[in-house]
């Protein structure tokens, strides 16, 4: 059974950040941005106190094969003690634990510092945090420590907003916060209120790098849903919220006629959309996507060898 660790104490509470009006000025954006960092460091040291002492369970077990050695998973059972990378890694991703909800509070300080900075060697599997927070099931964990990990993802994409060269990109923060949480409209409602250059840039990269599967009418990350029908459900309130709030960020942003028209195909019913002239140069786009290059040409032959007989 894990060790139980103390609560979030009162100097921990949440505090409400409103975005700052970045037409005040660049010190405007400025104190905002140094606001979140505050923020997300505090959430930090909150995550640090609050799973203090935690362990996995006495009685957790993992294959020897192919996860780890039992001295390695003995680890997960002394509390605070710091994990190599490739361990940790191992301890998150794992998703057959007996107890994985004891498993991440166990290592959940150590982690989120490491997400943070985008999870190093192991940056690859970003896509696979929020399902792990998922499987977890920290939602349902005593008030202190939810609140905990609550603040801690909020003010982790609060700063991402704001930070030019996040880690972590929006584009894979949002879908890592929508998996860890079960829904989508709060951190949509932070990018909606978070103004200025630098939160309209990754507004820009994300709708660029999902736009097509948007338009096809996919999710553009991997889902923890267990159903098709909530997959669409998520995929309709992206497509409406980009619908609404992109078009005049985009053009704030100085972004391309291409992708201006994309999103204003967004915001067309579908078969609106599908006869309009640029669905032309969508399919056009995703056929190229899909079609190999070509090969590369066959070296030449080898010369054969010269077998003549010299004249004696």
């Amino acid at each position: 059974m894990s060790v139980t660790g103390p609560g979030a104490p009162d100097a921990y509470a949440t505090h409400s950040y409103a975005a700052l009006p970045e037409a005040a000025g660049p010190d405007a954006a400025d104190r905002a941005a140094d606001a979140a960092r505050v923020r997300l460091d505090r959430a930090l040291d909150r995550l640090a106190v609050t799973f203090r002492g935690m362990t996995a369970r006495a009685d957790e077990v993992q294959c020897d094969c192919h996860w780890g050695s039992a001295e390695e998973l003995a680890r997960l059972k002394v509390p605070d003690t710091e994990l190599d990378p490739d361990l940790l890694h191992r301890a998150w991703s794992a998703p057959d634990w007996r107890d994985h909800g004891a498993v991440l509070r166990r290592v959940l300080p150590q982690f989120a510092r490491e997400l943070t900075v985008g999870l190093g060697a192991h940056a690859y599997a970003i896509g696979h945090v929020g399902l792990s927070f998922e499987r977890g099931d920290w939602q349902q964990w005593p008030a202190g420590q939810s609140a905990a990990v609550r603040e801690f993802l909020h003010a982790w994409w609060a700063h991402t907003l704001r930070t030019p060269d996040p880690a972590v990109p929006a584009h894979d923060l949002l879908p890592l916060c929508r998996e860890a949480s079960g829904t989508l409209g709060p951190w949509l409602a932070v990018w909606e209120e978070t103004e200025g250059p630098v939160a309209d840039r990754h507004l820009a990269e994300t709708f660029d790098a999902w736009t097509t599967e948007l338009l096809v009418g996919f999710l553009p990350w991997l889902s923890g849903s267990s159903t098709w029908e909530e997959d669409e459900a998520v995929h309709d309130e992206l497509v409406s919220w980009f619908a609404r709030h992109a078009p005049a960020r985009l053009r704030a942003h100085g972004a391309s006629e291409e992708l201006l028209e994309d999103v204003r195909l967004l915001g067309l019913p579908g078969p609106v959309r599908g006869a309009d002239p640029h669905w032309q140069v969508v399919r056009r786009r995703i056929e190229a996507a899909a079609t190999p290059p070509p090969a590369a040409p066959a070296a030449p032959p080898a010369p054969e060898p010269d077998r003549t007989t010299a004249p004696g």
